[in-house]
């Protein structure tokens, strides 16, 4: 006879449950919300049917109100497994503690009405509270991007030496591309509707029948519905079949993608970085990071960002092949999909929010490395600046472009044949060319760094004070990974 502890350990358990997603994303897509919003749903059905004159009392509308919460699931259970049918098993519970409202439990409604509103209504939740953890790392990367905006550290395209940069203005393309995605968000968020009482397939004729041929009345049902649920404003859309448009489950897994690319893409240069002894991720005192290798201090935290984000990049082809096999008002092939896809994309994409807030908020800076890395290339990167103040002292373009290309090669074949330091500034000092040019001068990488640190300042000025200011109520500590 297994204990209960060992029997957990018999049986699947997500770990995007159990390793990665906050408690709140988990709760929001948790049985208790899901069902207890059924019955937040039922009941202001039945409360507009009543306001609308269908003989439904308040001492039944009190019954409804006062078991929202207290679900039997065992019951639930009991009864789906009689009855195959998951909405009539909860019909039958909820009827089992409210058994005078029982006869108007769902009174004109088809299974959607609940399952299409209650995952819009813990869509607009993920949604809200992933933006939230966007600004979060915003947040952070703002906070580093001040700190050192004027850092110089050697620019990358093609990954290959580039003009320098700063640390902080390279910070301030990371946050950028989160707020651009945290736009997808918020229009997700500000077109998101309700499907409201649309019917069995979306043409309201039971509640037509309900209301005796009343189409003000049919209407009037669906608005107050709508705004009993807080979506009011909003509103809710415009035609439906059986449910609303799977493309909109497509459009808010594409939004949540694009936040994933965002940290998909400040994971790997961090991970690139630290293969350069330049940024680091946090790495606690105890901290393993090979099993083999007690020296190693693997990116393991970006690793992880890098691996959920992907997941998540994958599902907007996934939602986009449910919303194109939908036959006609609908078919039921999308169920078990949708019950994977739309949790499982937003405990992911929180969990590597939760990471990221986590390495950004406590990046490792090495400036010594950096400094001599940048060093290490400047001497090609400085050529231009050298062959203009050469011929500004009077020496033939020309002729010095031609010194500077011959030294270069040879000290760059010195570099890569025999694995010695870049000795192209002394090369060029011996030429009486540059007698005159003051090479420590010309090999201050601040000179190199162009507008970044004004470019950051600005950045931290329109871009990410305003969020800060728009999400102050969000912004939190960064809480430690769970694992």
């Amino acid at each position: 006879m297994m204990s209960p502890s060992s029997e957990s350990y018999t049986t699947y358990v997500s770990p995007l449950g159990s390793r990665n997603a906050s408690a709140e994303m988990q709760a929001i897509w948790s049985p208790q919300r899901k069902h207890s919003t059924w019955r937040r749903l039922w009941l202001a059905l039945a409360e507009a049917e009543k306001e609308l004159g269908l003989p439904i009392t308040d001492a039944q509308i009190a019954e409804l109100r006062a078991h929202l919460d207290d679900i039997d699931f065992d019951k639930a259970a009991q009864y789906e497994a009689r009855l195959r049918h998951d909405v009539m098993a909860h019909i039958h519970a909820l009827g089992d503690v409210a058994p005078a409202a029982r006869p108007i439990i769902h009174l004109g409604a088809t299974s959607q009405f609940v399952n299409c509103n209650c995952e819009l209504i813990l869509l607009r939740d993920s949604l809200q509270l992933i933006a939230g953890k966007i600004a979060c790392v915003i947040d952070a990367l703002g906070t580093f991007a001040a700190r050192y905006r004027a850092t110089p550290t050697l620019g990358f395209t093609h990954y290959q030496p580039a003009q320098p940069t700063t640390v902080g203005k390279r910070a301030t393309l990371w946050a950028y591309e989160l707020a651009l995605a945290l736009d997808e968000i918020e229009v997700r968020l500000n077109r998101l509707r309700l499907r409201g009482t649309k019917g069995a397939t979306g043409t309201q004729a039971s509640f037509l029948a309900l209301f005796d041929g009343d189409a003000t009345k049919v209407d009037q049902l669906d608005q107050l519905v709508i705004a009993k649920l807080g979506f009011k404003d909003q509103g809710g859309y415009e035609v439906t079949g059986q449910t609303y448009s799977r493309l909109i489950d497509a459009q808010i897994l594409n939004s949540a993608a694009v936040v994933a690319a965002s940290l998909h893409k400040t994971a790997t240069d961090l991970r690139l970085l630290a293969n350069r002894k330049e940024i680091e991720e946090p790495f606690g005192s105890s901290q393993i990071g090979s099993s083999a290798m007690p020296y190693k201090r693997n990116p393991m935290r970006c690793e992880r960002i890098c691996a959920l984000s992907r997941f998540v990049m994958s599902m907007p082809a996934n939602a986009l092949q449910t919303a194109a096999t939908q036959w006609m008002e609908r078919t039921l092939d999308d169920s078990a999909n949708r019950r994977l896809s739309l949790p499982e994309t937003f405990l992911a994409l929180d969990g590597a929010l939760d990471l990221m807030h986590n390495v950004t908020s406590g990046l490792v800076v090495h400036e010594r490395v950096i400094h001599a890395n940048l060093m290490a290339e400047l001497p090609f990167l400085a050529t231009e600046n050298l062959l203009m103040a050469a011929v500004r002292k009077g020496a033939d373009r020309q002729e010095v472009h031609e010194l500077i290309r011959t030294h270069s090669q040879a000290a760059g074949q010195r570099i890569k044949s025999e694995g010695l330091p870049n000795d192209l500034i002394d090369r060029l000092r011996a030429e009486s060319v540059f007698a005159a040019i003051d090479f420590d001068d010309l090999l201050d990488p601040a000179q190199y760094v162009g507008l970044a640190p004004q470019q950051t300042d600005r950045f931290i000025e329109r871009i990410v004070q305003p969020i800060r200011k728009r999400y102050a109520a969000s912004l939190r500590k960064p809480a430690e990974p769970r694992v």
